[in-house]
């Protein structure tokens, strides 16, 4: 294809996405913060074990609870699936209002996963952003000159691993590529009670360092921060037993070392928004300039045919 070519369908695809593409980099954006925030809050030695349970047993007597989250920071518990609201560790009763932090975090990962509820239009976006991309490399080594166009070109070239990265890693999440180095340990049988799950992570972790427990896949699994990185564990009643890392999962969400991975997802979000606006200012730009060239030609033709006339 020639150049031309090449810009023009680089172009209308960005007009035909931006919307979502808009809507999926900002929530992408919001998220990149939460591994730092979530691991900056960590107060160790925080979370009492027995008051987990007996809060698990108080507001879950019936044990329909799948899971829960743990937010050390804000010392809030949340049952999953039990029906019950954010639970204040430090009252042991329920929480009038969810703590403002954590409900923008999961607003952003509920919209960044299913935008209008549909998660085939996030996987539409990302598919279609690795594809501008695609064209704009083969487009060429870009000429960079101190004009919106050049730092356009810029800014693409110079955080390409980054920018290329994002939407890849996004999409073997949303196909199910882990690049696992080993299995996980097979879950057989009913996972077991959640109180029992706890009480199993809580003989080897800190539960401070806990951001979630529960059944998924047909086993019991937890999220612990280990030395900066959020790990995936199996809870078996032989205790806890660390999963092979799902690179993608890890790298789309900065999980991999927390400081680190905020920071790059941050800048390749920067980056993502400044390619976005750039591509839309100059679209908008050429657009302006081909209708006031054409306003003075239609008066130039305007004015001959009245002489003409006359």
């Amino acid at each position: 294809m020639t150049k031309p070519v090449l810009l023009k369908l680089h172009r209308w695809i960005t007009l035909v996405f931006a919307l979502p593409l808009l809507a999926v980099i900002v929530t992408g954006t919001i998220l990149s913060f939460e591994p730092m925030m979530q691991f900056a809050g960590i107060r160790p030695q925080s979370i009492d074990t027995a008051q987990v349970i007996a809060l698990i047993k108080r507001h879950d007597p019936e044990g329909k609870a799948r899971g829960l989250s743990i937010d050390s920071a804000a010392q809030r518990l949340t049952l999953r699936g039990g029906g019950t609201a954010s639970i204040d560790l430090a009252s042991g009763e329920v929480s009038a209002s969810s703590a403002p932090l954590a409900e923008l975090f999961r607003w952003a990962r509920v919209t960044h996963e299913k935008l209008l509820g549909q998660s085939w239009l996030v996987t539409s976006s990302t598919v279609a952003m690795v594809v501008i991309m695609s064209l704009g490399l083969l487009m060429g080594w870009p000429r960079l000159r101190n004009t919106l166009s050049g730092w356009h070109k810029g800014t693409a070239w110079f955080a390409l691993p980054l920018i290329l990265a994002s939407p890849l890693t996004g999409l073997c999440m949303a196909f199910g590529l882990t690049f696992q180095g080993g299995a996980p340990p097979a879950g057989g049988g009913r996972p077991m009670p959640l109180v029992e799950a706890v009480q199993v992570v809580a003989r080897t972790h800190d539960l401070a360092t806990v951001t979630s427990i529960g059944a998924r896949g047909g086993r019991i699994m937890a999220r612990i921060f280990d030395g900066g990185e959020l790990r995936a564990y199996a809870v078996t009643a032989d205790g806890t037993r660390a999963l092979p890392r799902n690179w993608p999962r890890l790298i789309h969400e900065g999980n991999w070392f927390a400081a680190i991975g905020t920071t790059l997802n941050v800048i390749t979000s920067v980056a993502l928004i400044t390619l976005l606006t750039t591509g839309l200012w100059i679209w908008a730009q050429r657009r302006w300039r081909r209708r006031t060239r054409r306003e003075p030609d239609r008066a130039g033709s305007g004015t001959s045919v009245s002489a003409a006339v006359s």
